[in-house]
């Protein structure tokens, strides 16, 4: 009988855990002008890309059209300065970023500057 409880138990956390995994949000696509956190507030259509790359130790994220910044995580961050050197382009560093938002925090997944 003990092991008969025991075991569904097991299954009920089991299900339980289970369904967390299943729930986790999909990865969204954002757009808007890549930034390094120290110049978010700077006039971004001409903040030089030279500049993101020298304030790497700060981080990155993604300010958007609407005014929103979102932050980018620690993985973001290097993928950011990756694109950045990657890129040709001078200034109005406008890019496309696929991740999911976790504790206000943007999971970065793949990086695109435009």
């Amino acid at each position: 009988m003990a092991i008969i409880i025991l075991m569904k138990h097991i299954a009920f956390f089991f299900v339980l855990f289970t369904s967390f995994l299943v729930t986790a949000s999909p990865a969204k696509t954002f757009t808007g002008t890549l930034v390094d956190t120290m110049c978010k507030d700077n006039t971004l259509a001409t903040h030089p890309r030279k500049c993101a790359i020298s304030c790497a130790k700060f981080g990155y994220g993604l300010k958007q059209a609407d005014g929103t910044f979102l932050k980018f995580d620690a993985e973001g961050d290097a993928r950011a300065l990756a694109a950045l050197k990657r890129s040709t382009r001078v200034q109005d560093l406008k890019a496309q970023v696929t991740g999911t938002i976790e504790n206000g925090v943007l999971k970065v997944d793949s990086i695109v500057i435009r």
